[in-house]
């Protein structure tokens, strides 16, 4: 019968003596104990076994992360070019198809609420999996009867997927960049994260509209394709090494708090900056390819889907391109490249000229891309490690409150107005957000004099 020893440990006896002989020393590899054995983590991510991943692998994760973080915003405008071809199937008003938009932000809303902040806890593997999930459900959904209620019911669940994802895809990619590079700056993660959502948004419409235009099934085949991709990023993420530990003892699941954010007045003008940004993104994937087929008298799918990927393709390359300036020169580049976008798109509009529109929308994109980049690296710098996500998720959740919000009263708005008169109102409010942000962060968060790194 073995002995034990005062520390419990399991010891050998010498068969010679039969005294106790001393616990043999751990060979290299070897757990120190049985308890150290069973902390092991399950080797998932390709690693040895009891080992961390290395730089490499982290680094790998990263790129992972980022295809299937596009590849996900992508799916979320495939509808945005169809559109149309959904309103001549059922006879949609152009309200009606703002309350579909909104629908997805809803969707957004929900989610982030009551999840968008659980990765922090549960792991960002396992949320990105069921996010992922719930895409795949929309996909589903929209390969049925092109109908209203499906519409509607795919759009939600797409949102709800989408609110999982965003948060939790972003803080992922922070903490990979950080394992991958241990020390180095942010840079890097401030670019491709953004540029992931941006640019995904805007690589739906042009990859859908295409689809639309040359080969069959418009209001199928797009969706198809995307079934595919969201496959195979899923397994993807499944290979991608994990970077929150569990805790032991899971605390009880609370809503996401939206007011945490006023602790810091930084973070809560950074959410009025992503309010805005999305606001004009919203203007443009709701209504602006009606705008063309309809007012500007362009009916191509194809046309429709490569306005709105300039729009955010605009704003993908600025938040590449400005990523060396100082903080405060990108936030107020943003600001200003916004304002006057919108301005230029209510004249374009009057002129119902399609070059004066598309340019308009450029220069918007630009302008919200850049402010939306600054906002992002702002709250993932100055949230604490552990919160992260959560606040990631109060950032966008006030982003998709504009997303859904001052569309819809654009849309509803068009009900008693023209559709340029009714955008001539959207340019004044989204004008006199633009102006509070600017003069609320002169003292405060990314803005202020003092550089956020």
């Amino acid at each position: 019968m073995p002995l034990t020893s005062s520390a419990g440990t399991p010891t050998r006896t010498d068969r010679a003596t039969g005294k106790a002989a001393a616990p043999r020393k751990p060979a290299l590899g070897d757990a120190a104990t049985p308890e150290a054995a069973s902390r092991r983590p399950a080797s998932r991510d390709g690693s040895a076994p009891g080992q961390p991943p290395t730089a490499r692998r982290y680094g790998a994760g990263f790129w992972t992360v980022a295809a299937v973080f596009v590849t996900a915003m992508a799916f979320s405008t495939v509808p945005t070019p169809l559109y149309p071809l959904y309103q001549a199937h059922d006879g949609f008003s152009t309200f009606t198809i703002t309350v579909v938009f909104a629908a997805y932000a809803v969707g957004v809303v929900i989610s982030l609420l009551l999840g968008g902040h659980v990765s922090d806890r549960l792991g960002r593997k396992k949320v990105m999996a069921s996010a992922l999930g719930l895409e795949l459900l929309a996909a589903a959904l929209f390969l049925t009867t092109p109908s209203l209620p499906v519409l509607l019911a795919a759009r939600v669940v797409t949102g709800l997927g989408v609110g999982l994802l965003t948060a939790t895809a972003t803080a992922y990619l922070h903490e990979l960049h950080r394992a991958g590079r241990p020390g180095a700056p942010t840079r890097r993660f401030e670019i491709v994260s953004t540029a992931a959502n941006i640019g995904g948004l805007g690589l739906g419409p042009l990859v859908a509209g295409m689809l639309a235009q040359f080969l069959g099934a418009p209001l199928r085949l797009p969706y198809a394709v995307f079934v595919v991709l969201l496959l195979a990023g899923a397994a993807a993420v499944a290979l991608t090494p994990e970077t929150v530990r569990r805790p032991a003892a899971m605390p009880a699941h609370r809503p996401q708090r939206i007011g945490a954010a006023r602790r810091d007045r930084g973070q809560l003008a950074a959410a009025a900056a992503g309010f805005t940004s999305m606001a004009v993104f919203g203007l443009f994937t709701s209504v602006a390819p009606g705008f063309v087929g309809g007012a500007l008298h362009h009916p191509s799918r194809a046309l429709a889907g490569l306005v709105v990927f300039a729009v955010f393709g605009a704003a993908a390359a600025a938040q590449i391109g400005t990523g060396r300036l100082g903080a405060r020169t990108r936030w107020y580049v943003g600001l200003l490249a916004q304002a006057a976008g919108m301005a230029v798109l209510a004249a374009g509009m009057h002129l119902a000229s399609l070059p004066v529109f598309l340019v308009a929308g450029i220069i918007a994109g630009v302008g919200a891309g850049v402010l939306f980049k600054s906002a992002v690296g702002y709250v993932a710098e100055t949230a604490a490690p552990e919160r992260r996500g959560e606040a990631l998720a109060g950032l966008f959740l006030a982003s998709y409150l504009g997303l859904a919000l001052l569309p819809v009263g654009l849309g509803a708005a068009s009900l008693v107005m023209s559709l340029t008169s009714a955008a001539t109102w959207f340019t004044a409010v989204v004008l006199a957000l633009l102006a509070s942000v600017a003069a609320g962060t002169r003292h405060h968060g990314p803005g202020a004099p003092r550089p956020v790194r």
